[in-house]
C-alpha cells in the first residue's frame, strides 16, 4: 500500500477528528469510556457504529484494558466489536487494540480542501443522469439499497447482481424502516444522497453527511451489473458539487484500498492520512457505519 503524506496538516486532522466525533451523534448514543467513546445506534435499523478515541481527552492514552472494557460492552449490546480512528491522530491506539486480538485494517483517507479544485464531472454513458434525490423521490428506496447490493458483492469487476437483487434489498430495507430513516435525515439536512439513473433504474448511489463546514462522502456503490462505466466517479462528483454549493469547505472520504483511492484521485481528491478499522479476525458480518466508498 502506498503510504499517505508523511506530515498531514494538523488543523485538517483536528477538523476531521471533530467531525468523526460529531457525525454519529445525530443517530447514536455516546457512551463514555474515558479515552474511548462508544457510539450505539438509537434505533433498530441503520448501520451499527463503533468505538473511537475521545477528542480532547486529557488523561492517559487508551490501554488494552480500556479496549477490553469497550469490547465487553459491545458484546453485551450484541453489536460489532469495531473500532475506528485516524492513524496519524492517535498512533498509540493500534498497539492497545492489537493487544486484545483485534485485526487492524488500513484504508486511505483522501480530501478535497478549501483550496483544492474538484475535477470536472465525467462524461456519462448515454441515457444516464445523476441527480441529488429529495426525501420523497420515488427512486429513494432503490438508491439506498444499491450500496447494500454492491458491498455484498465486493470488488470493482462487473458482476451478475442486478435488478432482481436490488428489488429484494429495497423491499427489505423499506420493511425495516431504513428508507424512512434516511428520508428523515435528508429532510433534516444531515444527509444528502445522489444517484445515477438510467430512466427510473438506479445504477449507483452514494451519500455525504455534512457537519458544519466538513462532510464525508460515504457508501458510494455501483450495482455489480453496471460497473466499469464511471458511475461511482460521477456520483462522487455530484456529491462534492452539492456539498460545496451548501457551504461545505472540506470534503473527505475513506477508500477501501489503493485501487479505489486511484479512482477518487481522478475526482480531485488527494491522500492525507490513513483510517484504521479494527475488528475481530473472524468479523461479524453486520456492517458498521456506512459502507466504504467503491467504484
Amino acid at each position: 500500500m502506498t503510504s499517505a503524506s508523511p506530515a498531514p496538516d494538523r488543523s485538517l486532522l483536528d477538523a476531521i477528528e471533530r467531525y468523526y466525533d460529531a457525525v454519529p451523534r445525530s443517530a447514536a448514543v455516546a457512551e463514555d469510556f474515558g479515552p474511548l467513546t462508544l457510539f450505539v445506534r438509537n434505533s433498530s435499523t441503520g448501520w451499527h457504529y463503533y468505538a473511537r478515541p475521545t477528542p480532547g481527552h486529557d488523561g492517559p492514552a487508551a490501554t488494552a484494558e480500556d479496549v477490553r472494557r469497550v469490547r465487553e460492552r459491545q458484546r453485551e449490546l450484541g453489536v460489532p466489536e469495531a473500532f475506528e480512528w485516524v492513524a496519524e491522530q492517535n498512533p498509540e491506539l493500534r498497539a492497545a487494540v492489537e493487544a486484545t486480538g483485534l485485526a487492524v485494517h488500513e484504508h486511505p483517507l483522501l480530501v478535497l480542501g478549501p483550496q483544492d479544485e474538484a475535477a470536472p464531472a465525467p462524461v456519462l454513458p448515454e441515457r444516464v443522469t445523476v441527480r441529488v434525490l429529495a426525501a420523497d423521490a420515488p427512486e429513494l428506496a432503490d438508491a439506498i439499497a444499491v450500496p447494500h447490493v454492491a458491498f455484498g458483492n465486493p470488488g470493482t469487476a462487473t458482476g451478475a447482481a442486478g435488478a432482481a437483487e436490488l428489488a429484494l434489498s429495497a423491499a427489505t430495507l423499506t420493511a425495516e424502516g431504513a428508507v424512512a430513516r434516511v428520508a428523515g435525515r435528508i429532510t433534516d439536512g444531515v444527509s444528502a444522497l445522489a444517484a445515477a439513473l438510467d430512466g427510473d433504474e438506479v445504477l449507483c448511489s452514494g451519500q455525504h453527511n455534512p457537519v458544519g463546514p466538513v462532510s464525508e462522502v460515504v457508501g458510494v456503490g455501483t450495482l455489480p451489473s453496471a460497473r466499469r462505466r464511471g458511475l461511482g466517479l460521477a456520483v462522487t462528483a455530484a456529491l462534492v458539487a452539492h456539498a460545496r454549493a451548501n457551504d461545505v469547505r472540506t470534503v473527505f472520504l475513506s477508500a477501501a484500498d489503493e485501487d479505489v483511492a486511484r479512482i477518487y484521485r481522478r475526482a480531485g481528491f488527494r491522500p492525507f492520512a490513513t483510517a484504521l478499522i479494527a475488528e475481530p479476525t473472524t468479523p461479524d458480518t453486520t456492517p458498521t457505519a456506512e459502507p466504504d466508498a467503491g467504484a
